[in-house]
């Protein structure tokens, strides 16, 4: 039998991205099968179908994250008619991923959904959201917490950002968001944040050491930006990296962090063991705003995936898109 899924292939130097059909056979190895219903555009998604060596073999199903039912399973801990979420591992890099109507996966790659979410919500959430939430955990590790001020989240108009600036708010925090978009002040004030901050006073090149104005930060851009960041925390600051949407580069000197105590945790959201998973999950289904959320999500068919990859690349993206894979 055959699938219809939207698969990424190497002609010469160009990477070209089709739906067709796909042979059961060749979904890859896994104890588990699922029928995926929602999928998700991150912007490692918009890397991997532009050909930026995350795809690590041709031909690849994209979509680092799918959730979905499950069919089939020789899993000791997942039945039949499990509701079923999987954000990284290998997906999209070397197994193929969520943008097929079924994925056969490691079962210890799936987490199963907590009840207050339903798989679209789970894809609203996705690796963004996921990791905005192992985000907030790192900060609460430092031992931050609302009452030792406010929190910068750059790169706040995108997922990871969205998704950080509502959770924060919720949890009590005054939230500092940082945006390239001034039209999009409105949007992430709906979300919670108190402060909007134009993402040109931290993108150039800085001081080691600058006034000091949060005492923590969600940093999803990286390079120059993140230099900044660490060099205005408080002191005994923490700082989350998730991203580099700017550069891999970080342009800084050790002045924070001997002169003010600052700690730079850096988040991984594709290869974080299963119990950090469960954690994050089960705090999200608790610390996160059904209404925030909602208005984050724009919904796309699987054939629009291509377009709205490339849109992500360029930052003309807002919150969160979800796919409906059979639509």
């Amino acid at each position: 039998m055959s699938v219809r899924a939207l698969i990424t292939d190497k002609d010469g130097d160009r990477f070209v991205t089709t739906l067709r059909d796909l042979d059961e056979a060749q979904l890859g190895e896994g104890d588990v099968s699922v029928r995926v219903e929602w999928s998700t555009v991150n912007y490692k998604d918009g890397l991997a179908l532009s050909g930026a060596r995350i795809m690590r073999s041709y031909p690849m199903v994209g979509g680092i994250d799918l959730a979905g039912t499950v069919e089939t399973s020789s899993h000791a801990e997942l039945q039949p008619g499990d509701r079923v979420v999987l954000n990284g591992w290998e997906l999209s890099q070397a197994h193929n991923g969520g943008y097929a109507q079924k994925a056969r996966v490691p079962g210890d790659w799936l987490i199963r959904l907590p009840d207050a979410f339903s798989t679209r919500d789970a894809m609203a959430i996705g690796t963004a959201g996921y990791t905005a939430m192992l985000c907030v955990r790192a900060l609460e590790r430092g031992g931050l917490a609302p009452e030792r001020g406010d929190v910068l989240v750059t790169g706040a108009s995108g997922g990871v950002g969205s998704i950080a600036v509502a959770l924060l708010s919720t949890l009590g925090y005054r939230v500092i968001a940082s945006t390239g978009r001034a039209a999009e002040a409105d949007y992430l004030r709906g979300l919670g944040a108190a402060e909007i901050l134009d993402r040109n006073e931290l993108a150039a090149p800085g001081k080691p050491l600058g006034k000091e104005r949060w005492a923590g930060a969600i940093d999803s851009v990286g390079s120059h930006t993140l230099a900044n960041v660490l060099a205005q925390t408080r002191y005994g600051g923490v700082v989350a990296a998730c991203g580099l949407a700017q550069g891999m580069d970080l342009p800084a000197s050790v002045a924070p962090f001997i002169l003010r105590n600052v700690t730079l945790a850096g988040v991984d959201s594709v290869n974080t063991p299963r119990e950090a998973r469960l954690d994050a999950w089960q705090r999200l289904a608790k610390d996160l705003d059904a209404r925030k959320l909602a208005s984050t999500v724009a919904e796309i068919p699987l054939p629009d995936v291509p377009r709205v990859a490339a849109d992500i690349l360029r930052g003309a993206v807002r919150g969160r898109t979800v796919v409906r894979i059979d639509a």
